[in-house]
């Protein structure tokens, strides 16, 4: 995939501006600085505990930041209720899914669309089913019978349903087998050049995040600390050695 032309200059879509986030008095995130423009893919990468879902969250309002600011299309979102934020057009799908198991698949995506009008309800349907033909198989299951990664194709088919502009993904790759790995990325993939749809990518998985992504940033114990184009990060030596060695990849 070819990075988008240079956005440099331009308003980013999301602006993250020294964000410091606290469990307590345990600091999570040390000071983040990050921007996402539109119609790119920026993934995030790092290892388990390195602060990147706490980011994602912050992103979304809760937690909310001690300290700095998050801007969406310039705007000051900091201090806004999530389910404010998700009427902007911003929808996540979360660490871990939190796909509703008691409800069948279309009670799942009926929730997605909740934020949104009724008038392109079934266009959305008919979207999340041509990227996920697995969903309409199983239209009537409860989500919680469904495989996970059935289960995350729900989740990421259900943030779909609110017609986002910017979709936060957190470690959509997680406990699935190296084929639903693909399928997942090549969806996400085909959002962004098909509909130019900007996406946040939080993954364990450097491998696969970083060939997707236009650019990437490294997270380590809640600072970022390396930043740059996705497949350039990909070659850098530390990176292999701490992300991709060991057939991780």
């Amino acid at each position: 995939m070819n990075a988008p032309s240079a956005t440099t200059g331009n308003t980013p879509m999301l602006a993250v501006r020294g964000v410091k986030t606290y469990y307590g008095n345990i600091i999570a995130l040390k000071g983040i600085d990050l921007d996402i423009h539109a119609g790119e893919i920026v993934a995030m990468i790092g290892a388990n505990g390195a602060g990147k879902s706490t980011l994602m969250m912050t992103i979304f309002g809760d937690p909310r930041p001690r300290e700095g600011q998050v801007l969406f299309e310039g705007r000051d979102i900091t201090g806004m209720p999530a389910h404010e934020i998700a009427r902007l057009n911003i929808a996540q799908s979360p660490e871990g899914r939190r796909i509703f198991g008691r409800m069948t698949v279309m009670e799942n995506l009926q929730m997605g669309a909740t934020v949104t009008d009724n008038a392109h309800f079934e266009e959305d349907l008919e979207r999340v089913f041509r990227l996920f033909p697995r969903l309409k198989e199983r239209v009537h299951q409860r989500g919680g019978t469904l495989s996970g990664g059935e289960q995350q194709m729900l989740a990421i088919g259900r943030a779909l349903m609110s017609r986002p502009r910017l979709l936060l993904l957190d470690e959509p790759s997680l406990g699935l087998a190296p084929l639903l790995v693909k399928q997942i990325f090549d969806a996400i993939r085909e959002l962004n050049e098909r509909e130019k749809l900007t996406v946040f990518l939080v993954e364990q998985n450097a491998f696969h995040a970083l060939k997707l992504a236009h650019r990437g940033y490294v997270m380590v114990n809640g600072l970022i600390t390396l930043s740059g184009p996705g497949r350039e990060l990909l070659q850098r030596p530390e990176v292999r050695a701490a992300y991709l060695e060991g057939g991780r990849h």
